[in-house]
């Protein structure tokens, strides 16, 4: 349920190209099974190909603390996943006319602010366009707020009902708030609790026997338990009282039950033609009705295939369901220790699935350097560090997460010198990226060293001016800060337009809406790019920066994207 981001608009994660013959199945475990190893996933995983199941397994543990492994058929909180049932049900009760989609919110929830539910329609809610802004972007809301026990009345009043931040329809942003509301609406127009309702209409009809919504109080049998990684270790991640996610992440499930739900999806007992067309269709930023509607292109032949997809992320569990359905295929992943990879891992299966070769992932820097710093201290760390980037590029991950994970693992230490050397090493390899800046100026301030916190924040800002964060910690530290706005011509923002290629078939699109700069990377959804000057521009959605390069003739030639402490040169093509 966690906001749904860009994580990466290109990453290069991988080694050690697999060219052994293997069936499918050993092919997928034999990939799996190495990012169980390095610590990247632990949980079950299935895959189905042109309509068989090929593969399911378990790996790691669903309780650590009794050592109950993973199975198929262990039940894994799916967040976000939850979205493509609420729009199910939402378009089960449009084929009843019992709700319109050109419907506004206050049609079927009188009591909602007028002012702003008057203005958004149910089609709104369902593809992220209302511009109600979303309760999980409220600060301190996942540390404090959500595990409160709300009433529904008193959370849509509090927590979902401020003004809007955008012209409704003009500009998609990810929202929980949305599908909260549509479970609301859906109790609303049917007198039925969601998770009854939902096992009524679709759960019992598909057979999905294993999944159903948390509500906290009922035991549920074979439930993995959510973890979240701190280091080299495990805890448990933090109480979430599952109500608060209704509709938009409150549901629990197996990858076997996902099976029976990929299989309905073909059929029309759940849906008609005509309504999973429109569910289907992407809309802004290529999200539909409660999916993401992508092409996957095989660099090898040109190729593309269809994907319809999700993921899912609540506390302790990320999850991933992804459905081919030019060949009838699926994938799907589910985790209980925190974040992982699972784009990445499906990308890898996709792979495997279409006949291509598959690679590896590198082992985490950050884990290892974490044993070193234990055994052996800081320095020699910091020289072990060194010595692998210029003797093991080719085995470690080296990214920038990794070194901030390690930081953050060692202020949670109270090692608070160590993780300001780990913070440094890293602004040395990535001294572009605002976000290593901002994780240096929360170690100094841990530290009350507070002109070295307010430098880097301001320079956090300088390279990202839409880091929130950033902006509020200045705040706290007494510091007044607001970003200046630019504005560059529409004359100039006319001459970026076009396609970049970063690879033979990975393209950066760039184009004038307006008065604004939107971009698209393949097979990703498109987003507002902002100025921070007038050939730089910076994304809101993820840390990533994009420059243009200007010729002497004011022809333009190239841009660079800077993200994850990589600058990436792209070629203007057309």
């Amino acid at each position: 349920m966690r906001k749904f981001k860009l994580v990466l608009i290109f990453s290069v994660f991988f080694s050690f190209v697999t060219l052994q013959a293997q069936t499918d199945a050993e092919k997928i475990d034999d990939l799996i099974s190495r990012y169980h190893e390095y610590g990247l996933f632990n949980g079950s995983a299935l895959v189905v190909k042109n309509g068989n199941v090929i593969f399911k397994k378990g790996y790691g543990y669903a309780n650590f603390e009794w050592k109950v492994p993973n199975t198929p058929d262990a039940k894994f909180r799916i967040g976000s996943i939850t979205k493509q049932f609420t729009a199910t049900l939402i378009m089960q009760l449009v084929e009843k006319g019992k709700i319109k989609l050109d419907g506004k919110i206050t049609d079927y929830l009188p009591d909602y602010r007028k002012d702003t539910g008057d203005k958004v329609t149910i089609h709104q809610l369902l593809n992220h366009t209302s511009g109600i802004e979303s309760y999980t972007d409220m600060p301190n809301v996942w540390s404090d707020s959500l595990r409160n026990h709300y009433t529904k009345e008193y959370f849509i009043k509090h927590f979902q009902s401020g003004d809007l931040q955008f012209e409704p329809g003009t500009e998609f942003h990810y929202n929980n708030t949305g599908y909260y509301l549509l479970a609301a609406i859906i109790e609303e127009l049917t007198g039925k609790p969601f998770g009854e309702y939902l096992k009524e209409k679709i759960l019992i009809p598909v057979g999905m026997k294993n999944s159903g919504v948390e509500d906290n109080e009922i035991v549920i049998e074979k439930e993995a338990s959510g973890y979240m990684k701190d280091g080299d270790q495990l805890m448990r991640d933090k109480y979430l009282y599952m109500p608060n996610a209704m509709g938009a992440g409150n549901m629990y499930s197996t990858v076997e039950d996902m099976v029976k739900w990929d299989k309905a999806l073909y059929g029309n007992k759940i849906l008609s033609e005509k309504s999973k067309e429109k569910m289907f269709t992407p809309y802004l930023s290529n999200y539909g009705y409660g999916w993401v509607i992508t092409s996957r292109k095989f660099e090898e032949t040109g190729d593309s295939v269809k994907v319809i997809w999700h993921n899912g992320g609540i506390n302790g569990f990320t999850t991933l369901f992804a459905r081919l359905v030019d060949d009838n295929s699926m994938i799907a992943l589910f985790n209980n220790t925190g974040n992982s990879p699972r784009t990445a891992m499906a990308e890898q299966i996709e792979n495997i699935l279409y006949g291509f070769d598959y690679e590896y992932p590198k082992r985490p820097i950050g884990n290892y350097l974490l044993t070193v710093i234990e055994d052996e201290g800081i320095e020699s760390a910091i020289e072990t560090y060194n010595q692998a980037k210029e003797e093991n590029e080719e085995l470690f991950d080296f990214s920038e997460g990794e070194l901030n994970i390690l930081g953050y693992t060692l202020l949670g230490k109270e090692q608070i010198d160590d993780a300001i050397k780990i913070f440094e090493l890293n602004v040395s390899a990535y001294p572009n990226s605002a976000n290593v800046y901002d994780s240096m100026g929360e170690a100094f301030m841990k530290k009350g060293e507070n002109e070295k916190a307010i430098k880097n924040y301001k320079k956090s800002l300088e390279l990202n001016p839409g880091n929130k964060n950033a902006i509020a910690m200045l705040k706290k530290l007494g510091v007044d800060y607001k970003s200046k706005e630019l504005v560059v011509p529409k004359e100039v923002l006319k001459t970026y337009a076009g396609e970049y290629q970063l690879m033979p078939n990975f393209m950066i699109t760039i184009r004038v809406d307006g008065d604004k700069l939107m971009a698209k990377a393949t097979g990703q959804p498109e987003f507002q790019i902002f100025p921070i000057s007038d050939t730089k521009f910076y994304y809101k959605v993820v840390d990533a920066q994009i420059e243009f390069s200007v010729n002497d003739k004011n022809e333009v030639e190239s841009l660079t994207l800077f993200q994850g402490g990589k600058e990436l040169p792209a070629k203007k093509i057309k």
